[in-house]
């Protein structure tokens, strides 16, 4: 999945009240700080812009809304190499989907490549 799509969905995938109160009573808990976790991560990289912080505060009550703009922003941000925030949000979705972690889902290694695609759906056409 490509870093911010998979920024995007962990964010939307805590904020769903179903998502997290689905999960087992021992899992919930550690679901829970690991979006808070992710939330702050992001709220920290967003700090000084206003309007990206609306974005994140909007995402959480309207996550197909603001699935666009939050992806924006996150880009501008160049919150696609920061570590520590992939990891937050590989985490986060690792417990709350765990057959498709399993299936290696979430991991996204991509180095020195042109016109590549991660993830689900996808159609493409490049020119090089």
């Amino acid at each position: 999945m490509e870093p911010i799509t998979l920024i995007v969905t962990a964010l939307a995938a805590g904020a769903s009240s179903g998502a997290i109160e689905g999960l087992a009573a021992s899992v919930k808990e550690n679901a829970k700080a690991a979006f808070s976790k992710l939330h702050a991560l992001v709220q920290r990289r967003f700090e000084g812009n206003a309007s990206a912080q609306v974005i994140l505060d909007e995402h959480q009550n309207d996550p197909e809304s603001y699935e666009t703009p939050l992806a924006k922003k996150l880009t501008e941000t160049g919150a696609a190499d920061d570590s520590e925030l992939l990891e937050a949000a590989k985490g986060l979705m690792e417990l709350l989907d765990q057959s498709g972690a399993s299936a290696g889902k979430y991991n996204v290694t991509v180095q020195g490549s042109q016109g590549v695609q991660v993830g689900d759906g996808n159609s493409q056409v490049n020119n090089f």
